[in-house]
């Protein structure tokens, strides 16, 4: 990491796309879903399942892998509490991995696009409210997950804040797709209803947030009023 800080600022900021774009591009070559829901446990036995789970876990959400998709492979192959508890573990460390690289490869870069009003207002957000701020950005259904992470990278986030606060908010719905995971052998059970009923709602939270944000087109032949 070190050798890396003495590269100029545009050439990490080069290296981080290169990173992500390769990361992406590997799920052409393998399958975090197929791997995680087929016989993991069977591979790596023991002990060491659940640590590899949530390693596997971390590097799929680094190559933009939908994370609904990996808490449902927790609760699948671990059940609701262990599968909880490593979907948690898997989304906070592939989390931390997505900050420390946009901390060290992109921040320096883009300082300057953080001098423009809306991206100032933000950066001071994140900077003065890291903890609060995240865990918001979190819990809220929607908000895209490396977005968030790269987000509070480029800002001055402290890294605790920002851990401890994607620990925390991405439980709710993390807990949500586990047990619906755990339990889709059997749904008619109430824990599988539920479960399915709070991703509905999250659905419908989310598209009611992205029809308010989005702007109002205006009529192509309004005339404003003499």
């Amino acid at each position: 990491m070190k050798k890396m800080r003495k590269l100029p600022p545009q050439a990490r900021l080069a290296l981080l796309v290169a990173l992500l774009v390769a990361a992406a591009c590997s799920l052409l070559v393998w399958s975090p879903e197929r791997l995680l829901s087929q016989g993991f446990t069977s591979v790596i036995p023991g002990i060491w399942a659940g640590p590899a789970f949530a390693v596997v876990f971390a590097l799929s959400t680094l190559a933009f892998f939908p994370k609904p998709v990996l808490n449902v492979a927790a609760g699948a192959v671990f059940g609701i509490p262990e599968g909880l508890a490593l979907a948690v573990i898997g989304t906070t460390l592939g989390a931390v991995l997505a900050f420390r690289l946009g901390r060290s490869l992109g921040r320096e870069a883009l300082q300057p696009l953080l001098k423009r009003k809306v991206l100032a207002a933000l950066d001071r957000r994140l900077t003065d409210q890291g903890f609060g701020s995240v865990l918001l950005l979190r819990i809220v259904p929607g908000v895209p997950f490396q977005g968030v992470n790269f987000a509070a990278a480029f800002s001055g986030v402290r890294p605790w804040s920002f851990t401890t606060a994607t620990a925390l908010g991405v439980l709710p719905g993390t807990a949500a797709y586990v047990i619906a995971g755990a339990t889709a052998s059997s749904p008619a059970s109430p824990a599988f209803l539920l479960s399915i009923a709070a991703i509905v709602t999250m659905m419908v939270f989310t598209l009611a947030i992205v029809r308010r944000a989005r702007p109002k087109a205006t009529p192509p032949n309004a005339v404003e009023p003499v």
